[in-house]
Formats: C-alpha cells, structure tokens, sequence
C-alpha cells in the first residue's frame, strides 16, 4: 500500500471514529430551533376556536393574528450529541445555547416545565385583563397561593389555589396586603387565616416561623394575585409554555366580546 493510500485510509478510520464518537457523546448544550405558529382567530389542533367566551356575545372576525413559538431539543433528561451541536451551529435558523441558559442548575427539567405553564397560564390572564380593560368593563382580583413550602407551617394546613380571604380579620385584596401584615408580627406569633377551598371558606391559624435570613416571620407559601372575570374566557394552546404571546391573546380577547350598550 502507497504511503498516500495509507494516509487516506488513516484520515478516514479516523473521521469514521470521531463521527461515531460526536453521536454518541451527550454535551451540555440545547438547540432552539423555530416551532409552529397558532392564529388566535382560529382552532386548535380539535378544530375548536383557540379562544372561546362563554357568556357573553361574540363577534367572529378573519385574518390572522398568529403568536410564534420556539420549540427546543436537549436538557437534562435527554441531551444532544455533539455531532447534532456542532451541526446546530452552522444551521441559521437554530441556535445552541448552554443547557444552563434553559434549565437552572438547582432546578429540574419538571419545575422548569412547571414554571413555563405557569408563566403562559399567567400571560393569559393578563392578556384577558388587558383586553376587559380596553372594553370597560370592571375586574377583581384575588389572593391565591401557588406553592406551599415543604417544612414550613402551612405545609399540609394550605393547598395551592387556595384563595386568601382575610388575615387577623383584615380583608385581604392583594398580595402586598399579606406581606405588611405579615411583617407586623413577630416570629412564633399566629396568623389567623380565612381562606376560600373548593368555594367553601374554612378559618386556618398557623404559628409563624423564621425566613431564611432568620429575621422575618413567614408560614411558608408563595402568593400570586389572580383577576376574577365577569365571564369565561378560555384559551387553549396545547402543550405550549412561557409567559409570551400575550399581545395576541389579549387583541381577539377584546375585538370578540364588544362592551354592552
């Protein structure tokens, strides 16, 4: 064998291994690549209006109102190989970001899928407040809990969707309200609570602990200010997290459901 023949066989075992190698080797690293667009004056996947009101009189409207997605590959549970980064980067519309840059070191991919439901359950919710806003007509909120801390005083007391009704007495109409209260007291005081459940209200006193710093009196839960409509307004996605897209959820919300003359 020529010295030129053995060099072209050398350099192909080699690329051959090192191709083997790039795909089976996991790297740290995730591809975001373009995912589908849903038109807000359109249908879900069932074929049933993407954002449907009930009680209240509609208005269909044409076009196309379309919010943009941006679906990925990778994480913690089932990394790229390095032969797919590589390939990502050269590709113009993909990118390859640090794994770190989607999914945190001190939490799992299940929190942050959690976490990207909450934040478009959210973006709704303040699109369809946007939207009643621009019409007039007249909105409430409530004080709901989200999560209940493990080891804390409200760990099996509170649930999340509870809504807060009052404390020590005090009608509550915000999550602000809770916190100066809450700072008012000293650790180890109760805080006599009265939460909604289910639509029934149930009185709950708990003993306040220290916070992290050890300086504030807690019980342990994470508060969230939730609007109460004056009617239904659904708004189905699919399996679509993240806290964008509100700009289009909020202008059919609002062209759909004219105010009453």
């Amino acid at each position: 064998m020529s010295r030129r023949a053995a060099t072209l066989t050398v350099a192909s075992v080699l690329v051959l291994v090192l191709a083997l190698v790039g795909s089976l080797m996991p790297v740290p690293y995730v591809a975001l690549m373009p995912g589908p667009t849903s038109n807000t004056l359109g249908t879900n996947e069932k074929g049933e209006p993407l954002i449907k009101i009930d009680g209240r009189r509609t208005y269909d409207d044409k076009g196309h109102l379309n919010f943009v997605t941006v679906t990925y590959r990778g994480g913690p549970g089932g990394r790229i190989d390095l032969f797919t980064a590589l390939r990502g980067w050269l590709q113009s519309d993909t990118a390859i970001v640090p794994e770190e840059t989607i999914f945190p070191k001190n939490e799992s991919q299940k929190q942050v899928d959690q976490e990207n439901v909450r934040q478009m359950q959210d973006s709704q919710q303040s699109a369809e407040a946007a939207a009643l806003n621009e019409l007039g007509i007249k909105l409430s909120t409530q004080t709901v809990v989200n999560s209940v801390q493990k080891g804390m005083p409200a760990e099996g007391r509170l649930q999340p969707g509870d809504e807060i009704v009052s404390l020590d007495g005090t009608k509550i109409t915000s999550t602000s309200q809770v916190t100066d209260l809450m700072a008012k007291r000293k650790i180890g005081a109760s805080a006599a609570l009265t939460v909604k459940r289910s639509g029934k209200e149930q009185k709950v006193t708990l003993t306040t602990a220290a916070d992290p710093t050890g300086k504030r009196p807690v019980v342990g839960v994470v508060l969230g200010d939730q609007y109460k409509f004056p009617f239904k307004i659904d708004i189905s996605v699919g399996d679509v997290g993240g806290p964008s897209a509100g700009l289009m959820f909020s202008s059919p919300s609002s062209t759909s459901s004219p105010p009453s003359r």
